[in-house]
């Protein structure tokens, strides 16, 4: 399934989704994260606090929420022409947004967040981009480890990384990942 057809909110309730998350995003630009409120993001965008506090519970898991639908795919990643091209420019343009300071604050918030359905639905997103990269490698011919095993060879390892040791969430290392991944996965397929 292509990223972009992943299910959102719709009526109402979508309508106050975008503006309490663009009143978050703009605030967010022009005001300390120790100065954000719940009032001042109500004021913006134009309800009141407690549709926030109903909503979200409290600041955190609002902020948490945005971070989320940040790190949601706008689009299809870039075709290169191979599985590995694909795999490493998405890798690249994902390191380099994820180890920016948003890209960090929105990681360490969905981390912190008590909500675990957004740390799946972070998952899911994961899990359909490697879909998309896998079925468009299938279609040109190529061999595709299963998403499971492109999840667990490029993207947990830069994940973990990311959240825990930022200097070694590298370019050269998303290359290895790649490549162990690649020929991990064919030398099983291979084997049986």
């Amino acid at each position: 399934m292509p990223i972009k057809e992943a299910v959102r909110p719709g009526g109402r309730s979508a309508r106050v989704q975008e503006a309490v998350h663009q009143a978050v995003r703009e605030l967010q630009a022009v005001t300390s994260r120790d100065d954000l409120t719940v009032p001042q993001i109500a004021e913006r965008a134009g309800v009141t606090p407690s549709t926030i506090y109903r909503r979200w519970g409290n600041l955190a898991e609002l902020v948490a929420d945005v971070s989320v639908e940040r790190m949601r795919p706008d689009d299809d990643p870039v075709d290169t022409g191979t599985l590995t091209g694909d795999l490493q420019a998405w890798g690249e343009q994902y390191l380099e947004e994820m180890t920016s300071v948003p890209g960090q604050r929105a990681l360490n918030d969905v981390m912190a967040s008590a909500d675990c359905e957004r740390r799946e639905r972070c998952y899911r997103y994961s899990e359909s981009l490697m879909n998309t990269l896998r079925e468009r490698a299938l279609a040109r011919g190529e061999f595709a480890p299963s998403v499971s095993q492109l999840i667990d060879g490029v993207v947990a390892p830069m994940t973990y990384r990311l959240l825990y040791d930022r200097e070694s969430a590298t370019v050269d290392n998303l290359r290895g990942w790649i490549a162990h991944t690649l020929s991990s996965a064919h030398f099983r397929q291979r084997q049986d």
